[in-house]
């Protein structure tokens, strides 16, 4: 049995209409996506780490995975409006930056290991191969 039209239905109907024989902008319907310069800005807002410290080939490969999973309006309004609060999508972007892995749309994948923020946070140790010096350089106290 199908279920009847009701008013709402044809209310709805005829407001839809209305607006696409109107033309409704293209602002209101949806942003563009976010410029690769715009997510690399956000990023270093977010960071507050200098914007020409971040690697470029992470920052694509991280705005390609936030876009994948569907949290590209998001970061259009972050980008776009400084006093906007969207929840987690800050948070993930600051997360993404210093682990290196982003949720794509099917699961988790890495965007940098070594240009991970982390690296520099925890200024005591550093990425797994990558040498400190020559043999024995751990030996003496770090320079201050």
């Amino acid at each position: 049995m199908k279920p009847a039209i009701t008013r709402r239905d044809v209310f709805l109907g005829g407001a839809s209409l209305a607006a696409l024989a109107a033309g409704f902008p293209r602002g209101a319907i949806a942003q563009d996506a976010v410029t690769a310069d715009q997510f690399i800005a956000l990023s270093a807002r977010l960071t507050e780490t200098a914007a020409s410290s971040l690697d470029t080939t992470m920052a694509g490969k991280l705005l390609e995975g936030f876009i994948e999973s569907g949290r590209g309006p998001g970061l259009t309004l972050l980008a776009t409006d400084t006093q906007v609060d969207t929840g987690t999508v800050a948070n993930d972007v600051v997360a993404a930056w210093y682990s290196g892995v982003v949720d794509t749309g099917s699961g988790p994948a890495v965007a940098g290991f070594t240009e991970a923020l982390m690296w520099n946070a925890l200024d005591f140790t550093k990425p797994f191969a990558y040498c400190g010096g020559e043999t024995g350089y751990w030996a003496e106290p770090p320079q201050s």
